[in-house]
């Protein structure tokens, strides 16, 4: 009988979506990943990320193809397991398990400066802070607690916040159409590539992209919702279809915002948080604290989703046999994975610990908590990347040889987002020399886990029986040796 057979299934399918809103976090994506593009794009933002949500799509179909036939709490280890291979699977697992363990680290720092600057604007003249590692211990207090309970609390939360967040998005977003004077030819000239050269619109699709980079957390919950081969998938779709329009829009709308002239972007390139200081501007200080306020809480919510999914994923691999047994335990009263919660939590605040304290990473914000961020942030996104490629070739796999009457002409969508995957690594890779920029330390945690499973024949044995037992359906013949529990 499966893993999974064995489980409460009492998630709906809003609950799946609301986890997936929380890890990409709209009103924090909206608030601070334009204004690196500006440099390279300019007024070309919102064409670029009609490119980025293109590639993100092809990405989302081999998620929502696989998750059709096959739910597991370890979403990517168990689909690319399933259709690939233990040792592929693992690797998969490994990688993704870093993205959310280092977003998980990056989200804590993030509400702490997002926290600074919500007080720097409600006491504009005391200057008052707080120590951002301070507000990270509570956070990390809260999302323990909070992911301790069900998952529908944890979901209820997440759709409150990321809700509240794209209800004042849409209310500044119509205040400034309404107010921008700019002539039909300008609104064109926002989806348009003249004068843009064809890296500089590949480096900001890979930018752009980056800003879906969790859309498929609530695939870690296939084995606690209802109706999974149905939700699940209509999850996927629903987050990508909700953010995709919502952050071309806003890109278009902030764009407008800040004005099409050289001084206008680079308002908009400088500004600490775009939704704020857009809301200053067209709206005044109450809405400005609201949207601050929000952005705060987003960086919450991410860091609840981050916790929830690398939870899941470590509670996955150690019921196959990675790592001590007490991680694969679920709480006896909510059924959560707490003790592999614990473990997460607890190396985030290590590591943002040791960040406050060494003031490294410097990556040349003047802002501590902000480069703590966007460092750990890019490192989850690279792993992110690998597990993407990862679930592409898993599909092709799926569809050639696995595949229950699925048109042959769709291996052209895993095709294509191989393609976009291999760009993607290339130019956040390409040019990096510093032995412990982001993308490369992400490489190395990848080559650790590749390293771990080439080396470990038990564990490869150990992963095989599991995901056969786990994917088990009545009419299967299952092997019903013993998993050994061996663990590394």
């Amino acid at each position: 009988m499966s893993h999974a057979s064995n489980k409460k299934r009492s998630l709906k399918l809003w609950e799946a979506l609301a986890l997936s809103l929380g890890m990409v976090g709209p009103t924090l994506a909206m608030s601070g990943n334009a204004q690196g593009l500006i440099d390279s794009v300019g007024k070309a933002l919102p064409i670029v990320f009609v490119l980025g949500l293109i590639g993100v799509a092809l990405i989302a179909y081999g998620f929502i193809r696989l998750t059709r036939f096959y739910n597991h709490a370890g979403s990517a280890y168990g689909l690319v397991g399933k259709t690939v291979g233990p040792r592929a699977g693992f690797f998969s697992g490994f990688a993704i398990m870093g993205t959310y363990l280092f977003f998980s680290i990056g989200t804590l720092a993030a509400l702490g400066a997002f926290t600074n600057a919500f007080l720097a604007a409600l006491f504009p003249s005391s200057g008052f802070q707080i120590p951002w590692i301070i507000t990270a211990t509570v956070g990390v207090i809260f999302s323990w607690i909070l992911n301790s309970h069900d998952g529908k609390t944890v979901a209820r939360v997440l759709m409150v916040i990321e809700g509240l967040g794209i209800v004042l998005m849409l209310v500044l977003a119509a205040v400034i159409v309404v107010h921008q004077p700019a002539t039909g030819a300008e609104h064109a000239s926002l989806f348009s590539l003249n004068g843009v050269s064809f890296q500089a619109v590949m480096a900001g699709v890979v930018a752009a992209f980056l800003s879906w980079a969790g859309f498929e957390a609530c695939a870690t919950l296939g084995e606690e919702t209802e109706n999974p081969k149905r939700n699940i998938p209509l999850a996927l779709l629903g987050s990508i279809l909700l953010t995709g329009v919502l952050f071309v829009g806003m890109m278009y709308v902030q764009t407008l915002g800040f004005g099409l002239s050289e001084s206008g972007l680079n308002a908009f390139k400088n500004s600490a948080n775009s939704l704020g200081t857009l809301s200053q501007t067209y709206v005044g200080t109450a809405f400005t604290l609201a949207m601050l306020f929000t952005a705060m809480m987003s960086a919450f919510a991410a860091n609840l989703s981050a916790a929830a999914t690398s939870s899941r994923l470590l509670f996955a691999l150690a019921r196959d046999g990675f790592g001590p047994a007490c991680f694969a335990k679920m709480s006896d009263k909510n059924h959560q994975p707490r003790n592999a919660l614990t473990l997460i939590l607890i190396l985030s605040l290590l590591v943002d610990v040791v960040a406050w304290l060494s003031g490294k990473p410097a990556m040349g914000t003047g802002n501590s908590a902000i480069d703590a961020y966007f460092y750990f942030a890019i490192i989850g996104s690279v792993c992110l990347m690998v597990a993407y490629l990862m679930i592409e070739i898993g599909v092709i796999n799926f569809i050639a040889r696995m595949g229950q009457n699925i048109p042959k002409w769709e291996l052209i969508m895993p095709a294509l987002g191989i393609v976009i995957m291999v760009m993607s690594l290339y130019f956040n890779v390409a040019g990096q020399e510093e032995l412990f920029s982001p993308a490369l330390v992400a490489f190395y945690w990848c080559i650790a886990g590749l390293i771990t499973i080439i080396s470990a024949p038990k564990l490869v044995r150990n992963i095989g029986l599991s995901l056969a037992s786990e994917f088990a359906t009545p009419g299967d013949k299952v092997a019903t040796r013993t998993v050994q529990k061996e663990w590394i």
